[in-house]
C-alpha cells in the first residue's frame, strides 16, 4: 500500500526521497504493541509533515500497515485560521478554527465535522494555548477543554505537556494518564535521518480516538511552529 501511496507522491504531488519512503515502510512492521496496564493495542501512526498536494501545507499519515489514515492540505498564501482533517479518502472529520475575540488569543475551536464561515454548529472542543508567564518552568504546552458555549476549567479533557518543537510530547487525560504521545522516529532504516518532518503519534484507543490526537497535533504545529 505505501509502494501504492509513493508512487502517487512522486508522479502527481511530491518528489519524496526513495530511501525516506523504503525507511517509513520499515519502521511500520512492528509499530503496534500492548500496554502493560490494560493489554489493549497501542495505535502507532507515522505523521509526515507534508500535504499530499502538491500546492499545499499540511499532514499526510500512515497506519501502521502502509496505508493513508489521515490528511490535512492547507493552499499556501491562504490563511491558517482554519483547518480540516480528513480521513485518507478525503472525508472531513473535524474542522479547526481560531478564535478572534480578542487582539490577543491564543485559542481555537473543534467542530465535528466540516463546517463553514457562518456555520451554527457547535464545537465540541476548545483548545488553549499555555501563556502563563508566571509558569516558566511548567510543561504545559496547551489544555483541552470540552466545550459548552463557554469553556469550563473544570471540564478540562487533555493537557498536552513536553515539547512540540523537538517533537516529544504526551497528551493526558483528566486522571493524568498518558492516553497518547508524539516522538521523533527511530531511526531504523540504515543510515536514514528522519529529522523533525517525520514523527510518529501513539494512540490509546480506549482513553482517547486517534483522530483527535490528530487534530491535536495539527494544533500545535499551529501554536509552536
Amino acid at each position: 500500500m505505501l509502494k501504492y501511496l509513493s508512487k502517487s507522491l512522486s508522479r502527481t504531488v511530491h518528489q519524496c526521497p526513495e530511501e525516506l519512503q523504503k525507511g517509513i515502510l520499515k519502521n511500520h512492521n512492528n509499530s503496534n504493541y500492548d500496554t502493560e496496564d490494560d493489554h489493549r493495542t497501542v495505535i502507532s501512526l507515522t505523521v509526515w509533515r507534508k500535504s499530499l498536494i502538491f500546492s499545499c501545507n499540511g499532514f499526510t499519515v500512515i497506519g501502521s500497515d502502509g496505508s493513508l489514515v489521515y490528511r490535512v492540505d492547507n493552499y499556501r498564501g491562504c490563511s491558517s485560521d482554519q483547518i480540516v482533517l480528513m480521513d485518507g479518502s478525503g472525508n472531513p472529520i473535524f474542522t479547526i478554527c481560531r478564535r478572534k475575540l480578542r487582539l490577543v488569543d491564543c485559542s481555537w475551536l473543534v467542530y465535528d465535522g466540516e463546517v463553514g464561515n457562518n456555520s451554527s454548529s457547535k464545537p465540541i472542543f476548545h483548545v488553549r494555548k499555555n501563556m502563563n508567564i508566571l509558569e516558566k518552568s511548567s510543561k504545559v504546552l496547551a489544555y483541552v477543554y470540552e466545550y459548552d458555549g463557554i469553556y469550563d476549567k473544570k471540564k478540562r479533557a487533555y493537557t498536552i505537556e513536553g515539547t512540540y518543537t523537538h517533537r516529544m510530547c504526551k497528551i493526558l487525560d483528566e486522571s493524568k494518564r498518558v492516553v497518547a504521545e508524539i516522538k521523533r522516529k527511530q531511526d531504523v532504516a540504515g543510515g536514514v535521518s528522519f529529522g523533525l518532518e517525520v514523527f510518529v503519534l501513539s494512540v490509546s484507543p480506549g482513553y482517547l480516538d486517534s483522530g483527535v490526537a490528530m487534530a491535536i497535533v495539527s494544533l500545535l504545529d499551529q501554536m509552536f511552529s
